[in-house]
């Protein structure tokens, strides 16, 4: 049986903030236990994670069971838009289980067809019609198999390929694996889907080349031409980063797509519901998409996802062809409807362009400080990127090593993020609940900018000694 070594305990700097606490060694020695029992029985692929055991978490706060808290700057992995353990939801979720009304598959039910009411009055036009899943990757599925039944509805069965982007993340299922361009997830695949191209994301990074040229070119490259084309599908920031496309470019390539009759498909699992400063992420963008897909902060809780575009497109499906198991599940549809209340009533798309506006400042003047370890800073709102590269790289090279140590150093003091993402692992990502406030953002960034300045003077003393 292969199982991961566990990281000893180590002593650790007591912490003891308004929104921080750590008061035991990390990781905490009575927690082995249970990171044990999870090694032991879990598969290996679910390793990888600051070794923290949540046990509650309520606002923009974790707490494990052994007296220590952290000011999170995860979300749970972007979740939890609407905070923690918000009282509305838990709430809405007991109503409507002691309501005696815990699943009803595909047939009606009053709470699924109010929460389907609720998004699409919501929704710009033409985005009326909306299918309610479970996960993210469920949403991209629907999307795949949309876009290529629309394709041959309105140009044949060559008009079957979607087009995606390089280091793209649209989820773990096989159609959305291959959908993504991290080649890494999608080796163990064999011979792939021909009808899934990737060009590159013009993040101005990596990707220098920020003209919508490098799109036309890059398909001619593939030998795929716009008459094969049924979508083009696209992160509205991508995950690994949370770089944005250039406005100019979106604008061009939503002409593009109306000119040879493919759909625009934008992935807002992560983006939507306020988390990139306004309720839609593609509103950035000034485009409206074909169909645009939902998850995480869509209940800040419970898993629920969507997809919601336009009807012509959505009901080419006939009756009973598309359902999944768990569609519109009512306490989840309950948890729902409170979060986009919460996300609504409170301005929460407001106070993260504020909160954004903060965090980019502080993030940038830390760039300045050490341009030879942050290569860029990424993000809108509540989401952003800090890639990270080894020093004196030219071209720039990711330097996972360094993004692994400050956040597990900042996890260490109390800060809590996910592990690293991105290309090679080399984006430290932030991205704290909504409601989170201006004290309380600004002393994470206190402790990040302690955590960069000393993971950067180690590395500078590594090397001197080599």
């Amino acid at each position: 049986m292969s199982t991961l070594p566990l990281p000893a305990p180590q002593d650790v700097a007591r912490v003891e903030t308004k929104y921080r606490r750590i008061v035991t060694r990390f990781p905490v020695p009575e927690s082995l236990p249970i990171l044990e029992k999870l090694n032991r029985y879990e598969l290996r692929a679910m390793g990888g994670q600051p070794p923290v055991i949540w046990d509650r978490a309520e606002g923009f706060q974790v707490y494990d069971p052994f007296g220590n808290k952290w000011l999170d700057w995860s979300s749970g992995v972007l979740i939890t838009n609407a905070g923690h353990g918000r009282k509305e939801i838990a709430d809405a979720i007991a109503g409507q289980a002691g309501h005696g009304l815990l699943t009803n598959y595909c047939f009606p039910s009053e709470i699924r067809a109010r929460l389907c009411e609720r998004f699409v009055e919501l929704m710009p036009e033409p985005l009326k019609k909306i299918f309610l899943l479970t996960t993210g990757s469920e949403t991209v599925e629907f999307a795949i198999k949309a876009a290529r039944m629309h394709g041959r509805k309105v140009g044949g069965p060559t008009k079957n390929v979607v087009v995606s982007f390089e280091k793209a993340f649209h989820g773990r299922t096989l159609g959305s694996q291959q959908a993504g361009g991290i080649p890494g997830l999608k080796s163990w695949i064999g011979n792939l889907d021909p009808g899934f191209v990737q060009v590159p994301f013009p993040d101005g990074f990596w990707t220098k080349d920020t003209s919508f040229e490098l799109f036309e070119r890059t398909l001619g490259e593939h030998g795929v031409g716009p008459a094969q084309v049924c979508a083009v599908m696209l992160e509205t920031y991508q995950g690994g980063t949370a770089a944005f496309a250039p406005v100019e470019y979106i604008q061009q390539l939503r002409k593009w797509c109306d000119a040879h009759d493919a759909l625009l498909v934008f992935d807002e699992v992560q983006a939507a519901f306020g988390r990139c400063g306004k309720l839609w992420g593609f509103e950035h963008y000034g485009v409206v998409p074909d169909l645009t897909t939902w998850g995480k902060g869509i209940s800040s809780s419970l898993p629920i996802s969507a997809i919601v575009g336009r009807p012509d497109v959505m009901d080419m499906s006939d009756p009973g062809s598309a359902s999944s198991t768990h569609t519109g599940n009512p306490v989840c549809c309950a948890a729902a409807l409170a979060n986009v209340d919460l996300i609504l009533n409170e301005d929460l798309p407001g106070n993260a362009a504020r909160m954004g506006a903060v965090l980019q400042g502080r993030l940038e003047a830390l760039k300045a400080k050490y341009p030879e370890h942050i290569g860029a800073i990424r993000g809108k709102g509540l989401v952003a990127g800090m890639i990270c590269v080894e020093p004196g790289s030219s071209p720039e090279k990711p330097d996972a090593a360094f993004a692994h140590d400050v956040v597990w150093r900042c996890v260490e003091r109390g800060l809590l993020m996910f592990a690293p993402v991105g290309y090679m692992g080399s984006t430290v990502k932030i991205c704290p609940p909504l409601t989170i406030t201006e004290e309380a953002l600004s002393e994470g960034c206190d402790v990040l900018d302690e955590v960069v300045a000393e993971v950067a003077a180690q590395r500078g003393a590594m090397v001197q000694r080599s």
